[in-house]
């Protein structure tokens, strides 16, 4: 049986598509963080500085997931996709040539803006390019390339590459300006059926005609299932060292949270297609909570890394399901902007996560008081996840079934 339907050849080389610049996503948003000694070094930025840098990127993801999957349903996904990726590979190369503190904020802010604006825009695309049976999976394997582009970030780490950090931004500036030509020459126009309507109705549309209650629940699962993961992804070197385990080890650890990742993404979008969203909800969020108990307890390298492993599969598996669900939620005449307002309230968890991780870590409570933190969002969130996927159950079929 095809993967995909109609076209599958387009369909796949889509999906293919998207996952490149998911990929380039990932990188990028762990770059930074690889970067950062040296970058500090080189431009004489203070701690304080260093700090604003990060939120830049943090604070231009949050506009630009929303506008991007609003353009995206005025306009339609190709051109605005094509403007978010020249936008974030053009800012990530002026990255790499900044010279001062300011100049490094705004391109920080703007790459950010890109980043935020493709992600919606990435998911809706994908899962239309899939028949209906596999649009799980074709956005898991999309959304794949964001922890699998913060592995090659890790490994490039480990490997010392990071040092030369202008060479990082360069190499991040010039891949999706090469993906861009990509998307221009092979991605499918298609147009949403919004175009023509009036400015503001399709974001009015989020909490009329019924969907009110399930866009709720699903910015509520969003924001506590990123508020975890990014708490995870900024802290986890930190609370690894805390711990006693040296900056290779932790550094192994984070590719590990990463590749679980992946795997994660994959293999929950199989089970959603087979629909078994319920199943596949209960095992992402059971599996947080429990290997955050093993993060803060594991007592060996072994442990901890299957611990790490654990958490990124079921994390990252978690925040899967959400983008799944997203576009099932939505008529394809929003789906862009019921995708997009998802993605950026997720994305004021992933402020959150971090700095509530920092605030507790100086007033004392230590890593198991971070980690045990994270419990109470974690079950809302799975609540509201659970509501959503029962709300979104579809009869089995023969179809449904079949790998």
């Amino acid at each position: 049986m095809p993967v995909f339907s109609a076209a599958s050849g387009r369909a796949v080389l889509t999906v293919a598509l998207c996952f490149a610049v998911a990929l380039l996503e990932g990188f990028d948003l762990q770059s930074t963080g690889i970067a950062a000694p040296f970058m500090a070094k080189a431009l004489s930025l203070s701690p304080e500085q260093l700090g604003w840098v990060f939120s830049a990127g943090l604070i231009g993801l949050l506009p630009g997931a929303f506008l991007g999957g609003w353009l995206a349903d005025r306009v339609g996904r190709k051109p605005v996709l094509l403007a978010a990726v020249v936008l974030f590979g053009a800012f990530t190369w002026f990255t790499a040539h900044a010279m001062s503190f300011p100049s490094l904020l705004l391109a920080r802010l703007l790459t950010g803006l890109g980043l935020g604006a493709a992600l919606p825009i990435i998911i809706a695309v994908a899962s239309e390019a899939a028949a209906p049976h596999w649009r799980s999976t074709a956005v898991s394997l999309t959304y794949c390339g964001v922890p699998l582009g913060g592995a090659l970030a890790a490994l490039i780490s480990l490997a010392g590459v990071g040092d030369d950090w202008r060479l990082v931004f360069q190499v991040g500036g010039v891949a999706p300006l090469a993906i861009a030509a990509g998307l221009l020459a092979w991605l499918p126009a298609g147009g949403p059926a919004a175009v023509g309507q009036a400015p503001g109705s399709s974001a009015a549309r989020l909490f009329s005609e019924g969907r009110g209650r399930r866009t709720l629940l699903l910015w509520l699962a969003c924001f506590f299932t990123l508020t975890v993961l990014y708490m995870l992804l900024n802290w986890l070197p930190s609370l690894l060292m805390a711990q006693g385990y040296s900056r290779d080890d932790a550094g192994h650890i984070q590719v590990l949270f990463n590749l679980g990742g992946a795997a994660g993404s994959f293999l929950t979008g199989r089970l959603m297609d087979r629909g078994r969203t319920a199943l596949a909800v209960s095992i992402a969020y059971l599996g947080m909570l429990l290997s955050l108990a093993g993060l803060g307890l594991a007592s060996s390298f072994v442990a901890m890394a299957l611990a790490g492993l654990a958490a990124g599969y079921c994390c990252i598996g978690g925040q899967l399901v959400l983008y799944a669900l997203a576009p099932r939620l939505y008529p394809a005449d929003m789906r862009g902007t019921g995708t997009g307002a998802c993605v950026a309230v997720g994305r004021l968890g992933s402020m959150a996560g971090p700095l509530a991780a920092g605030q507790l870590l100086a007033a004392g409570g230590g890593v198991a008081g971070v980690l045990l933190a994270a419990a109470p969002g974690l079950v809302i969130a799975a609540m509201a996840a659970l509501a959503l996927a029962g709300g979104t159950r579809q009869p089995a079929s023969a179809a449904l079934q079949e790998i």
